[in-house]
């Protein structure tokens, strides 16, 4: 492999010469001194020839980049130099680019969705697809690369995520179709090729000493303190994640009075009806401590990186993951948790215990009964399940003063 010295060194002879870096990349010295960084590939069973542009105007690092997205095409079956050739056409106006069709279909298709949804569904393209597929022009984009992306998130591993990505995707093609913009849906047939969804029951611990082991791992993983936060208060209200993740502190009512309430609007929820959810003294901790790192905005646990959008889907995931419960405990698996355990040591509470998991009774008549039922023992039950599973768990201080990731 080349160094920058001998680089800079390379003086020229009478005869052209290469100094080679590996991987078909070389730099062409001519007898004028002139240094230019070239990649030698194949495709198709032809060799071709590909300049990166001269040194020292192009450095070593640089021209190794290069080569790296020149392999990256060649992988998906695309030929680097013609690709170059259709992104430089279409670059100055920036009609047909991937990123610039997608977001103008999210423009549109929000208008219909919640803000929860709309937000997660930019989240994810900004995230798994736009920094490898932004630039592309759409009708340059082929199967192969877009099972590459789906692969690399299936990957880490987040088969859910990986499909719902691909589905986005195309519904972006079918968008770029209908504009006139292209003529083909790459991420249609990528489908059939895509690991299988094995649909079951969310992982979850379901026995309390193992619940407590869960949160105690979980609040000695270095992350940030908000994510640890999410996650407390996710264990202690058992809300469906995506309910925490997007909530804001407008929702939340007599937070330091007698009666603190949360109060999920019927948007954000999955039935599509208001559920009330009585605050334990820890839920209410739990929320006092995120205040003195959200309090300024309107999120309670915003994205570390987007203060206005909801933190990401996978945060409290990973999480979990890194504090060694993949496969075994999941965001969603503390309502199964505490469904278990409230259900065997009371018995006698089992429709209040639905009504606090928000779960849809199969009477209809019973649906449409007023939901804000027993609260009373509602707010009974969620003190005394704050106070079993948080049994000799850190104190917040700790919790929120820890190494971060």
């Amino acid at each position: 492999m080349l160094s920058d010295a001998a680089v800079r060194a390379a003086k020229p002879k009478p005869q052209p010469y290469k100094l080679t870096d590996g991987g078909g990349l070389h730099l062409f010295v001519t007898p004028a001194g002139g240094k230019l960084w070239r990649l030698r590939y194949r495709i198709d069973g032809r060799e071709k020839l590909m300049s990166f542009g001269p040194y020292p105007a192009v450095s070593l690092a640089q021209a190794r980049e290069e080569r790296s997205a020149a392999k990256a095409v060649l992988r998906a079956g695309l030929d680097p130099m013609v690709q170059k050739k259709v992104q430089a056409r279409y670059a100055a106006s920036g009609v047909d680019r991937f990123e610039t069709i997608a977001r103008d279909w999210h423009s549109r298709q929000s208008l219909t969705w919640t803000e929860t949804h709309a937000a997660d569904v930019l989240q994810s393209l900004e995230r798994d697809v736009f920094p490898h597929l932004g630039t592309f022009s759409v009708r340059t984009i082929t199967p192969p690369v877009v099972l590459a992306i789906v692969r690399a998130i299936e990957g880490r591993p987040a088969i859910e995520t990986a499909r719902r990505v691909r589905q986005r995707m195309s519904a972006v093609f079918v968008y770029a179709i209908a504009s006139g913009l292209s003529e083909a849906d790459p991420a249609a047939i990528v489908k059939g090729a895509m690991a299988p969804l094995v649909k079951g029951r969310q992982p979850s611990v379901t026995d309390l000493a193992g619940a407590r082991e869960v949160l105690a791992r979980v609040e000695a993983t270095p992350a940030h303190p908000t994510t640890k936060l999410a996650n407390r208060l996710l264990a202690l209200t058992v809300v469906r994640p995506g309910e925490v993740r997007a909530v804001k502190w407008a929702e939340f009512e007599d937070l330091e009075g007698p009666s603190p309430l949360w109060r999920i609007p019927a948007e954000r929820m999955k039935m599509g009806r208001e559920h009330l959810v009585p605050l334990s003294r820890q839920a209410v901790e739990v929320l006092l401590a995120a205040r003195e790192f959200t309090g300024r905005g309107p999120l309670v646990f915003p994205s570390t990186r987007h203060a206005h959008r909801p933190m990401s889907e996978n945060a409290i995931g990973y999480l979990l993951n890194r504090a060694g419960y993949h496969g075994r405990h999941v965001p969603h698996g503390w309502r199964a948790t505490f469904s278990t355990i409230m259900n065997e040591q009371h018995r006698a509470d089992r429709q209040v215990i639905d009504l606090m998991l928000a779960h849809a009774p199969d009477d209809k008549t019973e649906s449409a009964y007023n939901r804000a039922q027993h609260l009373n023992r509602r707010r009974e039950l969620t003190q005394i399940w704050a106070d079993l599973i948080l049994e000799d768990c850190l104190e917040l201080t700790t919790v929120c003063g820890g190494s971060r990731r």
